[in-house]
């Protein structure tokens, strides 16, 4: 027999991969469970990893003009129903407020009284209410561009939920601006998906593949939607990021007018884009491994953790002494916008299930400190990027002097491990034979992979691949090159190729 593996996480990824997801969740003590069906409590150590990606975000928006501003929750009935596309969309997910207070019955529990004259929807995006704020802004060209965003909550009643991928309620940011021109609105909508792009892979190390959505697919009331699919290590696509050019709709809509320089009076060009606490899901998937997550340095809540080590209150004082001094040294190392390393002491006396408390955790560098290590003016150190079992002693002023571009290389090693996995698993096809096998023969609970099949581009055929596989087109890449051939589904003459894939 050969040598069992222990590992921090049961099941592997592996055995079950949707239960590994939820107990790397669990023992990072990154999020859990409400008890509010379907929504989530983000704990301090997920929360400031979402602070992270905020503030980073937050720069690069404004980098490009954007400010912040702030809507309500609350959006009346009837500015949904302005534009029909887009209340069509989201009525199944809506949470409706239908009363201002609460009264005792005469059973003696508490109900619902004082009935609104119109009904509320707790937000599920803010189009519509950003939009009639818009239509009192503007007035004139030289109000445009007007150019928002908003860090908020949004609510959509799902069904089937999962912590970070889809829950009830999640967090995120829109952004929602008006220009003068349609070209004006497209290239902000194409900028903004450049910036996400930028996001997600320099800072979470996610590759993803850039497109359009097909019409279906489409945010409801936009004329088009582009994306970002990124592939998770069971080979499904989670879609990180859009950013849609709404055309005039929401403009005629919410009656969004300006008078040009010529005096005529036009309907203004909207763009909308967001992210949201989803990206946190499809970190975890992408990077985690059997022993649980694994944080990219750059948005890390933590990089370095010191775990001290001593037999009795002399060594004690030693060492914690030693541990201060490196923390303090650590912490006026600038990196990646913040001002010093985050360093954590953790001198916890539970032996060795410290370092498996951070390693559950992802964070990037652990570094044991005690009296031999001391003696020798060094650090005993590893890398989450790495097997727990690969440490090694390093002098005091090699690992300061170094710990910066350590952090970079496991940054770089685990963005450049998640494009080697997505291109090993991404293949053209073009027999309907195989493309069906692809998807139904893995077993294991894996998903084939990201296939780049043609498609006529008509609805029935993207609507039986789905119903067939429950694979969707993911996008319609920028860099599918142009090439006649048949489609995957009736055979028919087809523009060129498209991302299908099982998705979350």
């Amino acid at each position: 027999m050969g040598n069992k593996v222990t590992t921090a996480i049961k099941p592997t990824r592996e055995e079950d991969y949707p239960m590994w997801y939820q107990e790397v969740v669990k023992a990072s003590e990154m999020a859990e469970k409400s008890s509010v069906r379907g929504c989530m409590v983000i704990r301090p150590w997920g929360y400031a990893l979402w602070e992270n990606m905020v503030a980073q975000l937050d720069s690069m928006f404004k980098a490009t003009g954007v400010k912040n501003a702030y809507f309500p929750l609350f959006i009346p009935l009837s500015y949904l129903e302005r534009e029909a596309e887009h209340v069509e969309g989201f009525a199944k997910e809506c949470a409706v407020v239908t009363h201002h207070k609460l009264e005792q019955g005469e059973n003696g529990r508490l109900v619902p009284a004082g009935e609104l004259a119109e009904p509320l929807i707790v937000r599920p995006t803010s189009e519509t209410i950003i939009g009639e704020s818009m239509s009192r802004w503007i007035s004139s060209y030289r109000d445009l561009p007007l150019l928002l965003n908003q860090w908020a909550n949004v609510v959509r009643w799902e069904m089937r939920t999962r912590i970070f991928l889809r829950t009830s309620e999640f967090l995120w940011q829109e952004g929602h601006t008006a220009h003068a021109t349609e070209q004006e609105a497209r290239e902000r909508t194409y900028q903004m998906l450049e910036v996400y792009t930028k996001f997600v892979e320099e800072y979470l190390a996610m590759p993803v593949i850039r497109g359009y959505k097909s019409d279906s697919e489409r945010f409801p009331g936009a004329v088009e939607t582009t994306c970002i699919e990124a592939m998770m290590q069971d080979k499904k696509a989670l879609q990180a990021g859009t950013s849609h050019f709404l055309g005039q709709n929401f403009a005629r809509g919410s009656n969004i007018r300006f008078q040009d320089g010529d005096g005529n009076e036009q309907f203004a060009w909207t763009t909308s884009w967001g992210v949201s606490t989803r990206m946190i899901g499809g970190m975890i998937m992408i990077h985690g491994d059997d022993d649980g997550v694994i944080m990219p340095p750059r948005v890390a809540p933590a990089h370095v953790v010191l775990l001290p080590i001593f037999k009795n209150d002399e060594e004690r004082s030693m060492v914690m002494e030693y541990v201060d001094s490196l923390a303090r040294e650590l912490g006026d190392i600038p990196y990646k916008n913040r001002p010093g390393l985050v360093v954590e002491i953790d001198d916890r006396d539970t032996g060795g299930a410290r370092g498996w408390d951070w390693i559950k955790k992802g964070i990037p560098v652990r570094a044991e400190i005690g009296p031999k290590d001391i003696e020798k003016g060094a650090v005993f150190a590893a890398r989450r990027d790495e097997s727990p079992k690969v440490r090694k002693s390093i002098s005091r002023g090699d690992f300061v002097g170094g710990i910066v571009d350590m952090l970079e290389d496991i940054q770089a090693n685990l963005y450049k491990k998640a494009l080697e996995f997505q291109r090993a698993n991404t293949f053209e096809m073009d027999d309907k034979n195989k493309f069906y096998d692809f998807y139904t023969s893995s077993g294991k609970g894996i998903h084939g992979g990201f296939a780049m099949a043609h498609w006529c581009r008509s609805r029935e055929c993207e609507s039986a691949i789905k119903e067939d596989l429950s694979v969707t087109i993911r996008c319609i890449p920028f860099d599918s090159r142009e090439e006649e051939g048949k489609c995957i589904c009736c055979g028919t003459k087809s523009p060129g190729r498209v991302l299908f894939a099982k998705a979350y």
